[in-house]
């Protein structure tokens, strides 16, 4: 089996546990999470350094990632577990009190893998940039990589965070924006249009890259390839992604009424069935 393939069944693998871990807390965000498995997959199986047995806060000699829109967090939870940060089993444990899988991602658990809370929307960008010129100031060569919906650009910060990186030329760093068109209230078209989002971070100063076959892995693979042969070059680097909202279930595909829904059992079962199970699932 080649290692596309094989990543390939990781991704329908990660929408199976983001399904479950969902329809177990009957809460959560399935839509968003199982349009950004394709990018999720490529970036921690393909693209970052890091070191999942040894977690340091500090993130001293690897690359970082923060992931800004938390909601998404059933698919940085698979993510995580099955590249090593703590038990796969842990994933039944999602949205339960006492656990340290919340809806939102948050530290104060001492989760693995998990360096900010992002709960609340806009923030990530300015906490990833700071990442960036710390890891300038001490010498350290590795990259910072965030993620952040296009319904999350509604929030002002973003684009405080935005102009402050082009004009310091925040070169180490690599953000990806979740361009799947939809948000929680409906299509972003109609509630807050982004316009021509490539020339907008291009005026601010950005190398940007667009790939519109956003889960087509092999194309996430290479697009993230791509953006970093641009480090280093006086810019930084965004890759505007499009994906497809609820991708892999034909019913959930495509609308923001899975942004924020959890399935139930008849949903689950005819889900699952469009997902053949490929890695040895957990139980919930």
């Amino acid at each position: 089996m080649s290692n596309i393939e094989s990543l390939k069944r990781i991704c329908t693998q990660t929408r199976r546990d983001i399904l479950r871990m969902v329809h177990g807390a009957k809460s959560g965000h399935p839509g968003g999470a199982l349009g950004a498995t394709e990018y999720f997959v490529a970036l921690f199986h393909e693209i970052l350094h890091y070191d999942s047995k040894n977690f340091q806060m500090q993130g001293k000699n690897e690359d970082l990632f923060f992931l800004s829109n938390g909601h998404l967090s059933a698919v940085l939870y698979s993510t995580l577990a099955r590249v090593g940060y703590f038990s796969i089993d842990e994933l039944k444990t999602f949205r339960r009190l006492n656990s340290r899988l919340q809806g939102h991602p948050s530290p104060h658990e001492g989760l693995p893998g998990i360096r900010i809370a992002s709960g609340s929307l806009g923030q990530g960008m300015s906490v990833a940039i700071g990442s960036a010129q710390a890891k300038k100031l001490s010498k350290d060569p590795f990259l910072i990589y965030s993620l952040h919906g296009d319904g999350e650009l509604n929030e002002g910060q973003n684009w405080e965070a935005i102009l402050y990186a082009g004009a310091k030329k925040v070169d180490n760093y690599i953000t990806t924006i979740d361009y799947n068109s939809q948000q929680i209230d409906g299509s972003t078209e109609s509630v807050m249009p982004l316009g021509d989002l490539k020339a907008k971070f291009e005026a601010f100063g950005w190398y940007v890259l667009q790939e519109r076959q956003g889960n087509k892995l092999e194309q996430v693979i290479h697009s993230l390839k791509v953006a970093k042969t641009q480090s280093g070059k006086g810019k930084p680097i965004v890759l505007i992604l499009h994906t497809d909202m609820g991708h892999g279930v034909d019913f959930m595909s495509g609308t923001h009424h899975w942004h924020g829904k959890a399935p139930n059992d008849e949903q689950l079962e005819k889900a699952l069935f469009q997902l053949p199970e490929t890695l040895g699932d957990y139980s919930l």
